[in-house]
């Protein structure tokens, strides 16, 4: 027993990367997750990404997608489109805490494993369902990936490149980002609803989760710009829309990224840059005055950065108090001394002799810290298992 949530049970009935997300970072604190997957072909993701390569460099059967969303699990195979499975996973929910899905609103219904059913057989569950649009309105019904979402969410109108400047135009997030929110939310509201379940009610509920609802709300402050003034929010490449300076900057050999959060950082800036005069000049004496006189000022940062490789101005400006760094590559990410020295690429015993990469939890528990129990599971590998620990089946 080890962990934050030695004693939860959870049934992972989830695919792809939201659900399997919030499902694995329980697994990290401890919960006992099975994942339910469909006899045969198991989660989609067991097809998409990189191959694993072992030690002699021949491709596994493990993708690279699978491997980052389903460590701390045990997989079994039920195919709920025969009533045994149905039977099974209803019997297998009524010991469990914690049920997340992911399937089309209502799609759970016609199988007899919809949050109302559940709930009947173990009032205490806590019901987690992860769709696109969420249980009702217009969308509902319809699917959804990640992309379509950074763009119907206002993403998309944030990032990229400027109007007028070299390759203008939206992009997407290089990740993710509207799955893995998702799934933060997931868990937040999983251990939330655990909490009042196990301190005020006794009993569990349904929690109604869209990746359209969860990008939105992640916008926080970006959409509070827009909210407050009226002013939507443009795409400004790697500039900030409420600071200055707070972008890129070509140095003698490559990019450094600045981000100056206060007129007495932008003070010592100038002062390492050697323009003491500027912060005086009434155009740039506050973040105010800078941003509205962003085409006179960033010329003048930028010549004077060029002068010098970015590891000069780098130690000068953490000598000073201002924050900068490089723009790395995950070569670069994993051999960074802070990344090394906080373990956050780590390697996994696989089971079969040898060592499985992963990134580690970034959570840092004092007194119930994460714990690596088991590799990403082998299709319907561990069924007999679960049955046996769950339902005390032989």
């Amino acid at each position: 027993m080890s962990g934050c949530l030695p004693r939860i049970r959870v049934l992972d009935m989830t695919r792809v990367f939201a659900g399997p997300w919030a499902a694995q970072l329980l697994g990290d604190f401890g919960a006992d997750v099975v994942k339910v997957e469909q006899p045969g072909s198991g989660d989609d993701v067991r097809r998409m990404g990189f191959r694993k390569q072992d030690e002699n460099g021949a491709e596994t059967g493990e993708t690279s997608s699978f491997l980052a969303m389903n460590r701390n699990k045990r997989s079994i195979a039920i195919d709920i489109a025969k009533p045994e499975g149905q039977q099974q996973l209803r019997d297998l929910a009524a010991k469990a805490d914690v049920f997340i899905e992911n399937f089309k609103a209502g799609g759970l219904q016609r199988y007899g494993l919809d949050y109302a059913a559940l709930a009947a057989i173990n009032p205490r569950l806590v019901y987690c369902s992860i769709t696109g649009f969420g249980q009702d309105g217009p969308y509902a019904p319809l699917p959804g990936y990640d992309p379509v979402f950074q763009a119907m969410s206002g993403l998309m109108s944030v990032t990229g490149n400027a109007e007028g400047d070299a390759g203008a135009g939206p992009a997407v997030v290089g990740y993710s980002v509207s799955d893995i929110n998702a799934g933060f939310y997931a868990t937040i509201g999983i251990l939330a609803a655990l909490h009042h379940r196990d301190t005020v009610s006794g009993l569990g509920q349904h929690i109604d989760l869209a990746l359209l609802d969860a990008q939105v709300a992640a916008h926080s402050h970006i959409a509070m710009n827009w909210l407050v003034s009226g002013k939507s929010p443009v795409r400004g490449g790697t500039a900030s829309q409420i600071n200055t300076p707070w972008q890129a900057f070509e140095t003698a050999d490559r990019p450094l990224m600045l981000a100056v959060g206060n007129d007495r950082q932008f003070a010592q800036l100038c002062r390492v840059l050697g323009l003491p005069d500027v912060p005086a000049d009434a155009r740039f004496a506050t973040n105010r005055a800078r941003m509205a006189h962003k085409p006179e000022l960033l010329p003048i940062l930028q010549g004077a950065l060029r002068t010098r490789p970015a590891r000069e101005w780098m130690d000068a400006l953490n000598a000073a108090g201002v924050s900068s760094g490089p723009i790395n590559d995950f070569a670069a990410v994993a051999e960074d001394p802070q990344i090394r020295h906080r373990g956050l690429f780590r390697s996994l015993a696989d089971g079969a002799g040898g060592e499985q990469p992963m990134i580690a939890n970034p959570l840092n528990f004092s007194a119930t810290p994460v714990t690596y129990r088991n590799p990403p599971p082998t299709l319907g590998a561990q069924g007999a298992e679960v049955l046996r620990d769950w339902l005390d089946e032989a």
